[in-house]
C-alpha cells in the first residue's frame, strides 16, 4: 500500500513484544457487536436497519468476520462504507453562522462495527507497549481534565 510521505503504518506488537501487523479478527468478538447494535439507531446509509443485523447475528458472524479480517489484511473497505450522509445539526447561536452547526454522518452500520474493532486493538496497542503514559488524559477514556487535577495533585493516586 502506498502511504503519503512520512506517513508510515502502525507497527502493531503482540503480547510477547514480536510485531503483528494483523490481528485476528474474532467471531465472538463481531458477535458480541452485533448483539448490542441498539435498535433504536437510524438506518444505514445502505438501508440496512441495525435490528435487523443483531436478529441475523448468528448468521451474519462468519461472513463480515471474514470481510473484516480481509479489509484489515488488505487495508481496503467495501466502497459503501466510505460514503457518508453528512447533515448538519444546528447547536445554538446565529443560524447564519456555519460554525454554529456541527455535521452528522449517516454510514454503513457494518462500516461502523469494523471502525470499533479497529479503534479497540489501536487502542489496545497504542496504550500498552506503545506509549500512552499514566500522565495522558487528554482523549482518553476514563480520563478527564478532574483525573489530570487529582493525579497532579496527590502524587500518591497515579
Amino acid at each position: 500500500m502506498n502511504y503519503p510521505q512520512g506517513v508510515q503504518p502502525l507497527e502493531l506488537e503482540d503480547k510477547d513484544g514480536e510485531q503483528n501487523n494483523t490481528p485476528v479478527i474474532h467471531e465472538e468478538v463481531v458477535n458480541d457487536l452485533l448483539m448490542h447494535l441498539d435498535p433504536h439507531k437510524s438506518t444505514g446509509l445502505d438501508g440496512i436497519h441495525p435490528r435487523v443485523l443483531r436478529g441475523l447475528a448468528r448468521e451474519l458472524t462468519k461472513p463480515l468476520s471474514i470481510i473484516y479480517q480481509q479489509s484489515w489484511s488488505t487495508g481496503e473497505v467495501p466502497d459503501d462504507w466510505r460514503v457518508a450522509n453528512v447533515t448538519p445539526i444546528y447547536k445554538k447561536g446565529w443560524k447564519e453562522d456555519l460554525g454554529n452547526y456541527r455535521p452528522v454522518s449517516l454510514t454503513s452500520v457494518p462500516g461502523k462495527i469494523m471502525e470499533r474493532i479497529i479503534l479497540s486493538e489501536l487502542s489496545r496497542q497504542v496504550q500498552g507497549s506503545q506509549g500512552i503514559t499514566a500522565s495522558q488524559h487528554g482523549f482518553m477514556k476514563g480520563r478527564s481534565c478532574l483525573t489530570n487535577s487529582i493525579s497532579f495533585c496527590d502524587p500518591t493516586s497515579g
